[in-house]
């Protein structure tokens, strides 16, 4: 069974968020256990040039794009033992950045058509393409409609939905521009309130669809959740699972983490950071200090901290927030900042080695979401011994454990519903076990020390979707 992971982004190439980080890590930990996969992106212009050096060209080809073709060349690179395909053409990766550009929709149909179009000219003709939000979400309808990949197989197709609320719609001139598909064409599982939708169309031509934790699964049959596909989201739910995003602890490890003073694993560890931090940022290594590492937007509950922060610096706490995003929400935390310089350290930047300066200097770590599909923050924060404090939402709940009045477990604190009281009480609580029971405290750090999510199991998970779908699932655990 070969597979062919076609993303728009991965780490270290190029990233902008959490699928830069799962493309990374899945197929390096699938080929590391005898998985016959490669994997496909475009080259972009701001992939480094450390690795661009790196690649060999396997050779040219052309994309048909209704009355117009487009010229390719192929590049690999084997980074991690994983064989990658990158894709280059100038006019639509050729410029600066990933995504937000006006023939966005052109680029990255383009791009799953360019994939479709390269298979049956080299050396690989996969089982399974899987797919990964809505860039590559039209392969799958590509194949059922249009194209066939040339390999003497039928390919088969797995999509995972990382966040729906990215979905790819585009006006339905756009099928015809770029496919020469026509009005007749679009059907309902393509139309969108009168537009078209690339992610709904995948969901519904897809063999098999994952997301990225079992709770957001669950969630995306609800409206609140569901972003107008919940009705989508409940018609294939028969072929349907949520696998939990795993963490690469190559790169998110205090003990190995370069950008830290000094390496740990332990409490003592901990302290030592947190003291050597503070210190540099002018606040008290003493006082419990809470971290956020976010984009600053809605979706991550920025305005339940806006509606608490008066009553949350009364408790006499520290607050490091560290990240970009609305314009609203930079000037509210540049506004605390100001109003409170002695228990605030404010960064509106992103800086990976700071990050890891906070997950470690923490003592809580403040996800309050109002949706996280899976969230990778929470994880990071568990293996630098910072107690999460989030909502009960998505991936935060399969991954927090609650720590319950008088109970000993657990590895955070989760409010149920999204209320900035909720919010506030859990901090409330956190801090008076710090404050009065610092040994139970350090209980809960240890237990945060130990959790693991490592990709191991859950690329036992996509293999077993993958054995499904290739209709080879007598043969669980053949290569796992």
């Amino acid at each position: 069974m070969k597979i062919l992971y076609a993303t728009s982004e991965a780490f270290p190439f190029a990233k902008s968020g959490g699928l830069g980080d799962v493309a990374g890590a899945l197929p390096k930990t699938l080929k590391k256990n005898n998985v016959d996969i490669r994997a496909v992106m475009p080259l972009y212009q701001d992939i480094p040039d450390e690795y661009k050096r790196k690649m060999t060209k396997i050779g040219d080809f052309s994309v048909q794009l209704n009355w117009r073709h487009q010229q390719c060349e192929l590049f690999y690179l084997k980074h991690d033992n994983v064989f990658w395909y990158f894709i280059k053409n100038d006019y639509y990766f050729g410029r600066p950045g990933l995504y937000g550009y006006f023939d966005e929709a052109e680029r990255f149909l383009f791009f799953s058509k360019a994939i479709l179009s390269f298979i049956p000219k080299y050396d690989f003709c996969p089982n399974i393409i899987h797919c990964n939000d809505w860039q590559t979400a039209a392969i799958p309808m590509l194949l059922k409609k249009q194209v066939q990949a040339g390999c003497g197989h039928h390919v088969r197709t797995v999509l995972t939905i990382h966040n729906i609320k990215y979905q790819g719609v585009y006006g339905a001139e756009t099928l015809y521009e770029v496919l020469g598909l026509y009005p007749a064409d679009i059907t309902s599982e393509l139309e969108f309130n009168g537009a078209i939708n690339i992610m709904k169309a995948g969901i519904y031509y897809a063999d098999y669809v994952t997301t990225v934790s079992p709770t957001y699964a669950k969630e995306l049959e609800h409206a609140y959740f569901g972003e107008g596909l919940d009705g989508v989201i409940r018609d294939v739910k028969w072929k349907m699972t949520g696998i939990l995003n795993g963490v690469d602890y190559d790169i998110f490890n205090p003990m190995t983490d370069q950008a830290l003073p000094f390496p740990y694993q332990d409490v003592a560890g901990k302290k030592k950071n947190k003291a050597a931090f503070l210190k540099e940022q002018g606040l008290n290594p003493d006082k419990l200090t809470i971290g956020m590492v976010s984009r600053l937007v809605e979706l991550k509950g920025i305005d339940l901290v806006q509606r608490m922060i008066e009553e949350l610096m009364a408790l006499d706490i520290q607050l490091i927030v560290l990240g970009t995003g609305d314009y609203h929400y930079e000037e509210f935390f540049k506004y605390v900042q100001h109003r409170y310089p002695t228990q605030t350290s404010i960064h509106i930047t992103f800086s990976n080695a700071l990050a890891s300066n906070i997950y470690a200097a923490s003592d809580l770590f403040l996800m309050p979401s109002r949706v996280e599909p899976c969230g990778l923050s929470q994880i990071i924060a568990l293996k630098y011994g910072a107690l999460p404090v989030v909502n009960r939402t998505g991936g935060l709940n399969d991954t927090i454990t609650h720590i319950d009045e008088g109970s000993d477990e657990g590895n955070g604190f989760i409010f149920n519903e999204y209320n900035a009281h909720q919010m506030f009480e859990q901090i409330k609580r956190a801090k008076r076990i710090y404050d009065e029971e610092p040994e139970r405290f350090n209980g809960f750090v240890k237990q945060a020390f130990a959790a693991n999510f490592d990709w191991e199991q859950q690329s036992k998970e996509y293999y077993r979707v993958y054995e499904i779908v290739d209709g080879s699932d007598e043969h669980e655990g053949r290569l796992i």
